[in-house]
């Protein structure tokens, strides 16, 4: 692999200053969810199955609404993130919800996560818009393996790699669909508000299914559900059209993968 700059530092600054705009706005409807409603999506929800008095571990967990839903659920959480921001906001909003003594968040990055946080879950769980920002997957698996308990599974959600080869308005493609580089990009805007004026420089890289899913049973886990949709259960890419809650690229309707989803279990 190619040599890496300090991508850690620049995309924990992306993420610190996309964090107060996320948090205001209508996407993440922080209002809503200290209201009751729960931020988890059809996708993942039946992959989790009941969570009542299990251990949970969340990577990468922004500022914390899927985490905090989680624990409504009946879990125990640790939420674990990059961004001092995130974690700031998700500690507040655990105080807001009233789940103190419920859930927990650890602020690091990803791969250095062993080294701050001890124990072993039940289910360790990840969604949308996470290992695009970490170059090996190998070394994720291996973290996800290492806090994931015999008999425990890991879910995952996430947008298809199929979506990341398309430019932004996903007129034609631009990037492989293979992990052959470091995209380095300077973002504009995010995906909550392309005009909140935010510019900086962003490393990701492209996974495709083979690479995520075998890395995982390198560690000895099993795939026991694998799942493909057409649309994303978030109206955050351009040129979408909503059918129900829905979203689909205009177009490309029951054409284009844009989330999978699977369960592994780990043996006994």
């Amino acid at each position: 692999m190619e040599s890496l700059p300090d991508y850690i530092a620049v995309n924990k600054e992306l993420w610190n200053q996309r964090t107060g705009v996320h948090a205001a706005s209508e996407f993440y409807d922080i209002p809503g969810f200290l209201a009751g409603k729960n931020s988890l999506k059809e996708i993942e929800l039946p992959l989790l199955g009941t969570l009542q008095d299990k251990k949970v571990l969340h990577l990468q967990c922004h500022f914390g609404q899927d985490t905090l839903s989680l624990a409504r659920m009946g879990a125990s959480v640790t939420g674990v993130d990059l961004s001092d921001a995130a974690i700031t906001l998700a500690n507040k909003l655990t105080r807001q919800s009233g789940l103190e003594g419920k859930v927990s968040f650890v602020c690091c990055d990803l791969y250095s996560a062993p080294d701050h946080l001890d124990g072993v879950f039940d289910t360790v769980f990840t969604s949308y818009g996470t290992i695009g920002w970490l170059p090996d997957l190998n070394k994720w698996a291996a973290v996800v393996n290492h806090f994931l308990k015999p008999g425990g599974s890991f879910v995952m959600a996430d947008f298809h790699p199929a979506i990341w080869m398309f430019d932004n308005n996903f007129k034609e493609i631009i990037y492989s669909y293979f992990n052959t580089q470091t995209i380095v990009e300077e973002t504009e805007g995010t995906y909550t508000d392309g005009g909140s004026g935010i510019r900086h420089a962003s490393y990701s890289w492209n996974h495709p299914l083979s690479e995520i899913v075998t890395s995982l049973t390198t560690q000895g886990l099993q795939l026991q559900v694998f799942r493909e949709v057409d649309f994303s259960p978030y109206n955050c890419f351009s040129n979408t059209i909503e059918k129900n809650g829905r979203f689909y690229i205009r177009g490309m309707e029951g054409k284009l993968p844009m989330v999978y989803a699977f369960k592994f279990f780990k043996p006994l």
